[in-house]
Parts: C-alpha cells; structure tokens; sequence
C-alpha cells in the first residue's frame, strides 16, 4: 500500500504535530501549559499524569511518521491520525459545552486539530471506504 503525496503530506503534519506537543508536554510540561495560560505546580502525581499522555501522543506522531516511509505501516499511521485528530477536538468541544469557554489559546489548538483533522479525511478517504483486504463473509468463522 504505497501513499499518495496527499497522505504523505498529511500523515506528515500530522504526525510532526503529534510528535512536537507529546514531546512538549513529556519534557517540559510546565512551559506547554504555561503557554495556554496554565500553571502546573510541582505535584508528581499531577505531572506524571500529563506526561503519561504526552508519551502516548509522541508515540502516535512516530507512528504517523513511519507511516510515510514503511508503507506496512501506513495502515496504523492513518489510524493514529485520524484517531488522535478526531479525538482531540471532540474532547475540547465537550469540554467546551460542559464547563464553558477556554483561553484563545486552546481555542487556537482546537482550529488546528479540526484543520489537521479534515486534512487527514481528505487524504485518506478513498482508503477509508474501501474494504479491508482479506475479509470476507463469504465463509464462516472457526
């Protein structure tokens, strides 16, 4: 399954983006968060629990990434990105409805995960409907 320029484009944003902010918050997560106007004290248990997240989000982006060059891979980097670029902005708009408006600056996190978002539909959707090879209904299951 060879990528298109389009997807490589797109798992390749998407997958810097991912890469950039998980690695962000799992080595200075005090400086990502102050950049949204948040102030993290020194509580190991509260830091431990953004920098666990902060390493999945990297491993996704690496994931996206070697999706470009590793086409067995491409499959799962799609996955990643579309998961992590659907999922981001459903839990901020949730969020948004239950406890109100954020700094501009997660408004401004938001856009860009809707943008990377639609970029990754885009890109992947001749893939997205199509049917997985080697599946089949045709026999039943043992």
């Amino acid at each position: 399954m060879t990528p298109t320029r389009f997807e490589k484009i797109a798992l390749g944003l998407a997958g810097l983006t991912a890469l950039t902010i998980g690695a962000f918050i799992l080595f200075a997560p005090h400086a990502f968060y102050a950049s949204y106007g948040i102030t993290l004290g020194d509580d190991a248990s509260l830091l431990s629990e953004l920098r666990a997240p902060g390493a999945g989000l990297a491993g996704f982006g690496l994931l996206m990434l070697l999706g470009i060059w590793r086409h067995a891979v491409l499959p799962i980097g799609m996955t990643a990105a579309l998961t992590v670029f659907i999922a981001f902005p459903v839990g901020r708009l949730v969020g948004l409805a239950v406890d109100g408006m954020p700094s501009g600056n997660v408004i401004g996190a938001l856009t860009v995960e809707l943008i990377i978002a639609a970029l990754c539909l885009a890109a992947f959707r001749r893939r997205l409907w199509r049917p997985a090879s080697g599946l089949s209904t045709a026999q039943p299951a043992r």
